[in-house]
């Protein structure tokens, strides 16, 4: 179960947004912070390996060219081509919760675009560009670009930006962080409603601060698209008139001023559940890595066992709060997203939307893909593949993992899930043979 605490407000950094509160779960949000020079760490001092940074090394060495376009979008089209973000993961927040907040409102929106691993924030008349870039093994790593046109544009790195980037709700490492501002309620004194959510939030505290275009059925599902949700500090009233269901967004601000006129619900649930599942995967590796450096593997089996587990439970979809109508966005992000994970030969693919009653339709993280997932050390993929395989083939029949449930996995579940991960996903251990009917190349 999770349980709510309060922090003080802190801006933020680059590409995703946090608020003036947050929900708190039980376990890793809990844990003590890891020194960034630790020698297993040497997060400010190691070499970085993101997307970003071998961009900035490209541009620097003059490998690169950013091409500068009109209407204020600048080096943003080039930029987003040259990280391979698409447009169509374009979500857009308008709560002042960034470092360049006095350009932010309903009618000038913070662009958010992402990959799995690139995320890109764009403000209208800004001063930068912002970046948030996984590296594999050191975790999140922030940057910014002037938006000025320059001969030599050059990309900054801004650790400073760990002091919101850095903390208990981003697991006390270098992570992402998203937050919905909530409304304020009769005899409530302002004091700031804004919670971190992910998969298991409920639908209806979600995206308050943001733009949501797409189809959800009759209920009053969100709270996105509420202009009274700006300062998270002073949140105003709730608003339930053309809130929901919404699929035009140019009556609310000049939509023609960005790439895309949506802010699509799909992207808005993957990323919720990516920037959790991006945390995860930091925290477990560094605090493997600082174990096997200090000697206290051994010692520290039991808490890292633990933490694994909450990742496992996290992967495939626990506590996953449940559609009860039907999902559909208005660009074309569930389509390209779903095209770009491996498939087993029956068609099948761990980014196949279900939008029915949950987000996936086979539901196991597609970051077990991720580079950063296939750095992590040995005994957390020894550990974390059994685990895996035993619920998937039913020797662990556990319905729930800690304080994790996972009574929503029924058996077609596990069985094409387990199907697919064996046709798809390269390096598996020797145990997991493709099962009968499961034939595909593994993902290179």
């Amino acid at each position: 179960m999770k349980r709510r605490a309060s922090l003080p407000l802190i801006a933020a950094g680059a590409a995703v947004v946090i608020g003036a509160s947050w929900v708190l779960a039980d376990r890793l949000e809990d844990t003590l912070f890891i020194p960034l020079d630790h020698p297993a760490i040497q997060y400010a001092t190691r070499e970085p390996n993101d997307a970003v940074a071998r961009l900035a090394a490209r541009l620097d060495n003059k490998q690169a060219k950013l091409d500068f376009a009109p209407n204020g979008l600048g080096y943003l089209p080039a930029l987003l081509k040259e990280l391979n973000v698409p447009i169509d993961s374009q979500v857009l927040v308008f709560s002042k919760t960034s470092i360049q907040a006095n350009h932010i409102s309903p009618r000038s929106p913070r662009a958010i675009y992402f990959n799995d691993e690139v995320s890109v924030g764009y403000v209208r008349e800004g001063d930068v560009l912002e970046f948030s870039a996984l590296d594999p093994r050191q975790g999140v790593k922030l940057y910014t670009m002037d938006v000025d046109q320059d001969e030599k544009p050059s990309i900054a790195r801004r650790d400073e930006c760990l002091q919101c980037h850095q903390g208990p709700v981003t697991l006390a490492v270098p992570g992402l962080l998203i937050s919905s501002v909530h409304p304020s309620t009769p005899g409530s004194e302002g004091h700031g409603n804004a919670f971190m959510t992910d998969h298991r939030t409920k639908f209806a505290e979600r995206w308050g601060g943001w733009y949501a275009t797409g189809t959800h059925g009759s209920e009053q599902f969100h709270l996105g698209n509420n202009p009274n949700l700006t300062d998270p500090i002073h949140p105003g009233p709730g608003l339930r008139q053309g809130t929901q269901n919404v699929t035009n967004l140019g009556e609310r601000f000049d939509a023609k001023a960005y790439l895309a006129p949506t802010s699509d619900i799909a992207a808005l649930m993957v990323l919720e559940h990516q920037v959790r599942m991006t945390n995860l995967l930091i925290r477990i590796g560094w605090d493997t890595r600082v174990a096997a450096q200090d000697g206290k593997l051994e010692t520290e089996r039991k808490q890292l066992d633990a933490e694994i587990e909450e990742m496992v439970a996290y992967m495939l979809f626990g506590d996953e709060d449940q559609l009860k109508e039907p999902v559909a966005g208005v660009s074309t992000f569930s389509k390209t997203f779903s095209q770009r994970g491996p498939r087993d030969k029956q068609g099948r693919s761990l980014r196949d939307f279900d939008l029915k009653t949950r987000l996936f339709r086979y539901p196991l993280s597609y970051m077990i893909y991720s580079a950063a997932f296939d750095a992590l050390p040995d005994v957390v993929h020894e550990r974390a593949y059994r685990l895996l395989y035993d619920i998937l083939t039913g020797k662990d029949q556990r319905k729930d993992i800690g304080d994790h449930s996972l009574a929503h996995l029924t058996p077609q579940d596990k069985t094409a899930i387990l199907e697919i991960l064996s046709a798809t996903k390269s390096n598996l251990p020797a145990y997991w043979a493709a099962p009968t009917g499961a034939q595909g190349g593994a993902q290179k």
